[in-house]
């Protein structure tokens, strides 16, 4: 069985993040892990609610150190802790809160141990390349969400292969700040395990606001990266608040348009980096959508197409991984993306993608947000009419369909068009299967 340490070889002394102007080197991150894994109290499942990305990372590795499995849900809300809670028995949350934020469970504060050791006493760790370290659940936004299962040594394959293509765009390994959050698969890989395991620097923030993004981009030294969703990138330059030199954007959750890209390089002066990938798979590919409209793989991964399947191949994953889109496969590394399966539509026998659709009414102009549903299905599951949920003050219904039917043929109108105030969506920007469902419940007629 192979071994491998904790964190990677490093200077030790180097700055790893940032807080209240005043820094903490790799041996504190460290000392700080091995602290607590001293002091966890036996047990094979942890979940890490930590609402600050440097305890969430430090109580992550202490349970690596300790041998102990991290659920992560897909979101902190009750009833999904309830979920994850009934699946896997004995549960014990560890935070950086006063109280523990789940009723019910037993919990471990994390930020309040006493100093750790002098960090001349603090051994490296090893770990076992297939210790399962991560169990991740799916977004949700197809249905519901699924657990996955992660080995150290092939998580840090993986991310190892980012930093390579990540840190190459950029010009240099970076400070990493992002506004996604830690328990999804994106953003666990790109702002906590790319700065620990890729040898950036990490900032311990989680911003959502504009000025917050500014003001965490601030506090961590240049080069910078900034991990971000298409939605929320659209709303940060709609703000056109001044930013600290940014030398890279990668982008994930959603596909990023080449108008939002060029206009990013030319508000912010840099380029934005997207990657492909998913909870099952991590992270695949990467393209600078602004430059190129096919994908590359991540360095040790190959694409493989089995009758209408498609297939991620790689040391990276225990065993190869059936992907949920519809590729157009050029080489095993080169691809261009039609879209998700579970997005592909056909209407009056005509077919296009829920992606496409979205991306069309949100560039229309006066449209906020706006989301395509399927609300009608004919017994043979084509899609008799869609409807459209859409934040657009100032617009009607009338000017939405004339400016759809600029850009798509008439059988995708919408047969409704209803207009909210906001749209329910989560940190990474993506409105859940069971969420759009209540819209269509509280909103549009049921069918006779």
């Amino acid at each position: 069985m192979s071994l491998i340490p904790l964190l990677p070889d490093a200077d030790r002394h180097a700055a790893f993040t940032f807080r209240q102007g005043k820094a903490i080197d790799r041996e504190t991150f460290l000392a700080h892990v091995m602290a607590l894994a001293a002091a966890l109290p036996e047990g094979q499942r942890v979940t890490n609610l930590c609402t600050d990305r440097y305890w969430f990372a430090v109580a992550l590795f202490a349970a690596i150190a300790r041998g102990m499995l991290t659920v992560l849900p897909n979101s902190a809300a009750p009833e999904h802790i309830a979920m994850v809670a009934a699946e896997q028995p004995g549960l014990l949350v560890l935070g950086d809160q006063a109280a523990c934020p789940v009723e019910g469970l037993p919990y471990f504060r994390v930020d309040v141990l006493p100093p750790p050791v002098p960090p001349a006493a603090t051994e490296m760790p090893l770990i076992p390349f297939d210790q399962r370290v991560a169990c991740m659940y799916t977004s949700g936004s197809t249905g519901t969400p699924m657990p996955h299962y992660k080995t150290f040594g092939r998580l840090r394959l993986a991310v190892l292969a980012g930093a390579e293509r990540v840190w190459a765009g950029a010009g240099a390994p970076c400070s990493v700040v992002g506004t996604v959050p830690i328990r999804h698969m994106y953003g666990l890989e790109s702002s906590v395990l790319l700065p620990i395991l890729g040898g950036g620097r990490m900032s311990p923030h989680i911003p959502f606001f504009p000025a917050d993004i500014a003001a965490s981009l601030a506090e961590m030294p240049a080069p910078r990266l900034l991990v971000i969703t298409p939605f929320h990138l659209r709303k940060l330059l709609e703000a056109d608040i001044a930013l600290p030199d940014i030398a890279v954007i990668l982008s994930a959750t959603a596909p990023l348009s080449v108008e939002l890209a060029a206009q990013t390089r030319q508000q912010l002066g840099c380029p934005v980096l997207e990657i492909y990938g998913s909870t099952e798979t991590g992270q695949v590919a990467t393209r600078e959508t602004e430059r190129e409209s096919h994908w590359q793989t991540l360095q040790g991964i190959t694409l493989e197409q089995r009758d209408d399947e498609f297939w991620a191949v790689g040391e990276v994953y225990e065993t190869p991984q059936m992907l949920n889109d519809t590729l157009e496969l050029f080489s095993p590394q080169r691809f261009r993306l039609v879209d998700r399966k579970a997005n592909m539509i056909n209407v009056a026998g005509k077919r296009s993608s829920l992606s496409f659709l979205n991306a069309t009414l949100t560039g229309l102009p006066g449209v906020v947000d706006g989301v395509f549903c399927i609300p009608e299905r004919s017994g043979n599951g084509e899609v008799e009419r869609l409807a459209a949920f859409v934040v657009a003050p100032g617009l009607d219904r009338a000017r939405i369909l004339a400016g759809l039917r600029q850009h798509i043929d008439s059988v995708f109108l919408p047969r409704h068009v209803v207009f909210v105030a906001t749209l329910p969506r989560d940190g990474n920007g993506k409105i859940l299967a069971r969420t759009l469902q209540d819209l269509i419940v509280q909103h549009l007629p049921k069918r006779d």
